[in-house]
């Protein structure tokens, strides 16, 4: 699986001065307008032939004894010339059948690889003698606030409908349709419908920076995207397995700047931290004295610089396993406690 990373001033009167000058901005404005437009145009091009419509028909309950057949509908990113692609779980939830459009307009049938609630991430692939166009995968923590961000999908239908905005914020909570936590999500304001779900977010550079993922209803300008960061370790690891057994301290958090003065008087060697909003009651965290409000900055003798990395570490053979966490409190203490993961449950 290719992961590649997926890479003039006029002199005269006064009056000719002042023209010149309204000249000289009237032009600068169309310049800068223009360099916009052209690297949105430029990542359009780089990914939209990559950009695929999901079309699904599903088996819902609608009592104890009928079942009913819909469709629905979403958005996904070829990740893989041999036909492997992602999509949000939520969009293929209870499907019974999955249809690929692709941007040539051909139509496939595709299979479910392995899929993951937690981060709403599948993985699909697709059998077709063509050699697929693929996207390339930028690096989400590289990212920062206000930078360009452009969205390509299919909402209500709609194939390959371009929006463009900017990077809002970063380390977000949502909380998904199952009642999960998801963690460390990309805050945007470029405008996401249904149908967009599954589809890029990508840079002015033509890298994907994300996997959109949800739109707060009746709001303006806040809609979601799972990091490509995220996704990238996803898909890894249900490629090799097909599933993600996650080991659970029970606690929600976000990642945190440390105080200058913080790293200094304890000597880090990290800028970062994770600050804990939540500990479930009963859960291994709550038992082994993690608090809201502290900020994880190890875990099992390893750094922690975002939420990310505690994904990674809470790996299946982790559960049952006694592991050393290294906390802040209140900026003023540094200490450690054990904790043993216990079973992410379903």
């Amino acid at each position: 699986m290719d992961n590649r990373d997926f890479e003039i001033a006029f002199s005269g009167d006064q009056g000719s001065q002042r023209e010149s000058s309204t000249r000289s901005s009237f032009t600068s404005d169309g310049q800068a307008l223009d360099s916009y437009s052209r690297a949105v145009v430029g990542a359009v091009k780089e990914v939209g032939p990559s950009v695929v419509h999901v079309h699904v028909k599903q088996n819902i309950t609608v009592s104890r004894r009928s079942q009913e057949e819909r469709e629905a509908s979403g958005s996904g990113l070829i990740i893989a010339p041999d036909g492997y692609l992602v999509t949000n779980s939520h969009v293929v939830e209870k499907a019974v059948s999955i249809d690929v459009s692709l941007s040539d307009g051909s139509s496939v049938r595709a299979d479910i690889i392995g899929q993951d609630k937690a981060t709403d991430i599948a993985l699909l692939r697709i059998l077709s003698e063509t050699n697929l166009p693929i996207a390339t995968l930028g690096d989400s923590d590289r990212l920062q606030v206000g930078q360009v961000a452009i969205a390509i999908g299919n909402p209500y239908g709609f194939e390959n409908t371009v929006t463009a905005g900017v990077i809002s914020a970063l380390g977000r909570s949502l909380r998904s349709r199952t009642g999960r936590l998801i963690e460390n999500i990309i805050q945007t304001d470029a405008a996401l419908n249904p149908g967009n779900s599954g589809g890029p977010l990508v840079d002015s550079n033509g890298r994907v920076i994300g996997i959109n993922t949800a739109i707060i209803q009746y709001a303006q300008g806040i809609c979601f995207a799972i990091p490509i960061n995220t996704m990238r370790w996803v898909v890894t690891i249900l490629l090799k397995e097909g599933k993600i057994t996650r080991g659970f301290l029970g606690i929600s958090g976000q990642t945190v700047p440390l105080p200058a003065r913080v790293i200094r008087y304890f000597n880090l060697h990290q800028e970062t931290g994770v600050h804990i909003m939540n500990v479930v009651q009963g859960s291994s965290a709550d038992k082994a004295g993690m608090k809201e409000g502290d900020v994880i900055i190890s875990l099992g003798e390893q750094k922690i610089n975002n939420v990310d990395e505690i994904h990674k570490l809470l790996t299946g053979d982790k559960i049952g396993k006694k592991l050393d966490v290294t906390l802040l409190r209140g900026w003023t203490q540094k200490f450690e406690l054990y904790v043993t993961p216990g079973t992410s449950p379903d």
